[in-house]
């Protein structure tokens, strides 16, 4: 799977040293070759070091100095580009897709994913292997390690003027943590010590890639995080997936938050902050316009996708955004999904406002999502979202990535799949039933019922 900030496969299938070396070397000749420095960071997949090796050689033949950080977090690499004045950084890691699977995330000079130009043009040399510039022995690229990134990333999160362990330490939280034995397995416990917290429980935090359950923190895979809060009498829950970009918490009661959740307690403190607009995706729940609101701020709204979020964020000057899968960007500390500032925003918050985890879940505005497909067959899913267009010119629709309609009481929000023949079709109302009510009759017009 090709797109624009790089490759994702099954490895040993789709997916092998070929064209990892090919993409990357790609990457590293776009860059501009000799005198660029890339840091080079990887979850805990089998395949990491195999990967991460094939990877380093290619940049190092383009002549681009590779820093190597080991097994950290994606937004760890982030960091990392800030910390070595980097030219780039290359992520290997396959986010929540289970094990077989691993990829190439691509990073800019600003640590952000790369834009769609950015990764058309990186696309452009790897479809043209002539195009690729491998250097002479003399001038390969070098290579060095930096073993203090984690600690570098989170006395940074403990720099942030409105973090402070001190108020943490004083609740004398207790927190179970499950990083699926990813990439957080040591920085999320670490940086909860760090944070002051008076116990940590830890389940599947040994970084080896070998994940007990589906590594997507989707509530049906998380019943051993919940257990494990239940059993130790912990405050909280955090849970990770591989790369450790996004968050899902798991109240006093064992009890899942919902990771639309996580990034509206992000807002609701970083708005008690500093004030200024926020920006999610048009899938991300409502909640985080309630949010918003109440602080008097507006909630825009990108494309779905990370980049589109930074890119928007940027443009209307937002002081905290994300998507709603968990996915918490603090600008302050850098543009990127990043469960651990998340982690130390949510425990702030609870430590002042003297509350506990399900209170606070408790006092936020009721929202559900419920997800939908409709198959297509051989109809054309551009024909079928003009169609959705019209019928609903009425309401307040957006077509700024598929159709999103906006209505009283909740929306729909239909996007053309790119690797199979249907529209996804996600609604949100005030419970379930009524987000299935506003998704059926637009699944009905699109399946002719």
């Amino acid at each position: 799977m090709v797109s624009v900030s790089g490759i994702r496969g099954i490895f040993g299938e789709d997916l092998n040293p070929e064209n990892l070396a090919r993409f990357t070397a790609a990457y590293g000749t776009w860059l501009g070759g000799p005198g660029k420095k890339v840091v080079l960071g990887r979850d805990s997949r089998v395949t990491g070091q195999l990967c991460e090796d094939v990877v380093a050689a290619a940049l190092r033949a383009t002549g681009v100095h590779v820093v190597r950080l080991g097994i950290v977090p994606t937004p760890t690499v982030a960091m990392a580009v800030h910390r070595h004045k980097a030219d780039g950084g290359i992520v290997i890691s396959a986010s929540h897709n289970p094990a077989q699977w691993n990829a190439l995330k691509l990073l800019n000079h600003k640590s952000e994913f790369l834009d769609a130009d950015q990764g058309k043009a990186v696309m452009a040399i790897a479809a043209d292997p002539a195009s690729i510039r491998y250097v002479s022995y003399d001038r390969m690229g070098g290579v060095s390690e930096d073993a203090d990134i984690s600690a570098w990333h989170i006395r940074a999160i403990l720099d942030l003027p409105y973090i402070d362990a001190d108020v943490i330490r004083k609740a004398g939280f207790s927190v179970a943590v499950d990083a699926v034995n990813g990439a957080g397995s040591h920085i999320l416990p670490d940086l909860l010590r760090a944070l002051g917290v008076a116990r940590v429980e830890t389940v599947h935090c040994t970084p080896n890639g070998l994940f007990p359950h589906n590594p997507e923190p989707l509530p049906e895979h998380l019943g051993d995080i919940c257990e494990l809060v239940k059993r130790t009498g912990c405050d909280l829950g955090v849970v990770t997936d591989p790369d450790a970009d996004r968050l899902a918490l798991v109240d006093q009661n064992g009890r899942l938050f919902g990771e639309e959740y996580t990034l509206a307690a992000s807002l609701d403190f970083h708005l008690s902050k500093k004030a200024g607009p926020v920006v999610v995706n048009l899938s991300s729940s409502r909640v985080s316009d309630d949010i918003a609101a109440r602080y008097g701020q507006i909630c825009h709204r990108a494309a779905v996708g990370e980049i589109n979020v930074v890119k928007k964020m940027q443009e209307v000057g937002a002081v905290s955004g994300g998507e709603g899968n968990g996915g918490v960007i603090n600008p302050d500390l850098h543009y990127g999904r990043d469960a651990l500032v998340g982690m130390a925003m949510v425990l702030q918050l609870l430590a002042e406002r003297k509350t506990d985890a399900a209170s606070y879940r408790d006092s936020l505005p009721e929202w559900h999502i419920v997800k939908r497909k409709a198959d297509l067959g051989t109809v054309d899913a551009d024909a079928v979202l003009a169609d959705i267009r019209t019928a609903y010119a009425a309401e307040r629709v957006s077509s700024v990535d598929g159709v999103k309609i906006d209505f009283a009481d909740g929306w729909v929000h239909l996007r053309k799949s790119n690797t199979e023949p249907i529209i996804r079709v996600y609604a949100e109302g005030r419970t379930p039933e009524a987000a299935d009510a506003l998704a059926a009759p637009i699944l009905n017009r699109i399946q002719g019922n």
